[in-house]
């Protein structure tokens, strides 16, 4: 797809991506084309791309990116949008753009269902909520501060099959016999574990564990954006990117994989501690052998506003698709020590008047 995809056919404006028609659409004249779904989403072989069968591609031949001297942030995009304001930090990008290097191209993406001017309704109603925010937080109201922004993840399918080794506890009580304060011989029934041996192996199957591709927003903000309709995923076309930025993954494929072990764990120990049964249940070993593991490489839309307050950069996400708005806000201390003076000046006032 060429930058010549991207410019209205009509008057020779540039088009950009629209979340409410899900088609490329024309803002000066308004129109509408539509954006051919080709293929289907597909996971790729984990094994395959380890031994060198997954190549690299370019987003699109078109694609131009620029990285953020401030955060490190490489951000792509497609002509003839600019990059302007980085949207994890908020500081002013020098347009030096190049061509797009390779990378594992997106085999798949969420288009963007919600647009500027809603996901701004929605920071204003989040902001609005806030007690003792700044007067700075206003500006990510306006719609030039709010970037849309496609945010790498990587998704993992795989089997895994663990062998453990560890004990089973089963609770049984006894009567003991001890003697009071006054001095008297009383019963009491004590909770004891009784311990035995316990091995074994246990399966367990993964479907689509996200594994987020970005370090310019923080992983607890990402996750409480959460769920993402995947079932709504299509295939990646150039064309969803028409007015919106790409995030170029800073996560590697075989780094996210061994986050996703992590995230696998906690499920396969509950499995182990269900094989192994009993009341208690002490795990000592496990080995877990992965397999048919696949991924995806999948592009999700967040409209991202960051801003800088006092020396430090704060960001605030919405999720979209549905809408969920997650961020960090700074305290205005002046606004608290002026409600703090209120506070006083009203304690003062009802003492004397109660003189």
């Amino acid at each position: 797809m060429s930058v010549t995809d991207f410019v209205c056919t009509n008057c020779g404006a540039a088009l950009a991506y629209d979340p409410a028609s899900g088609r490329l659409r024309c803002a000066t004249c308004g129109t509408a084309n539509e954006i051919a779904r080709e293929g289907e989403v597909t996971e790729h072989s984990f094994a395959a791309f380890l031994e060198g069968g997954r190549g690299l591609a370019k987003l699109s031949e078109a694609a131009l990116e620029v990285t953020c001297s401030a955060c490190g942030a490489t951000v792509e995009f497609e002509p003839p949008q600019v990059a302007g304001e980085c949207p994890f930090c908020a500081t002013r990008i020098v347009m030096q753009p190049k061509a797009a290097d390779p990378l594992i191209a997106p085999g798949a993406v969420l288009p963007f269902g919600i647009d500027q001017r809603r996901s701004n309704e929605l920071i204003r109603a989040w902001i609005s909520g806030l007690w003792f925010a700044p007067s700075a937080l206003q500006a990510l109201a306006t719609l030039d501060r709010v970037k849309g922004v496609y945010l790498p993840h990587w998704t993992f399918d795989a089997q895994t099959r663990t062998s453990y080794f560890g004990e089973r506890g089963d609770r049984y009580t006894e009567t003991e016999y001890v003697r009071d304060a006054q001095g008297r011989t009383v019963a009491r029934q004590v909770q004891k574990v009784r311990w035995s041996s316990k091995s074994g192996a246990v399966s367990n199957a993964f479907d689509d564990l996200t594994i987020p591709a970005t370090r310019a927003v923080n992983s607890e903000r990402l996750a409480a954006l959460t769920p993402w309709d995947f079932e709504r995923l299509v295939p990646y076309q150039p064309a969803y990117l028409a007015g919106f930025q790409a995030q170029r993954y800073q996560v590697s494929l075989p780094d996210a994989f061994t986050l996703a072990k992590q995230d696998m764990e906690p499920s396969i120990r509950a499995t182990i501690r269900r094989d192994v049964g009993g009341d208690e249940q002490r795990i000592h070993s496990m080995n877990t052998r992965y397999y048919e593991v696949a991924f995806k490489h999948v592009l999700l839309p967040v409209w991202l506003g960051a801003y800088r307050f006092e020396g430090r950069v704060f960001q605030v996400c919405v999720n979209a698709r549905t809408g969920e708005v997650q961020g960090e806000r700074p305290y205005s201390w002046i606004k608290i020590s002026l409600a703090v003076l209120v506070v006083i000046l009203v304690i003062v006032i009802l003492a004397n008047v109660l003189k």
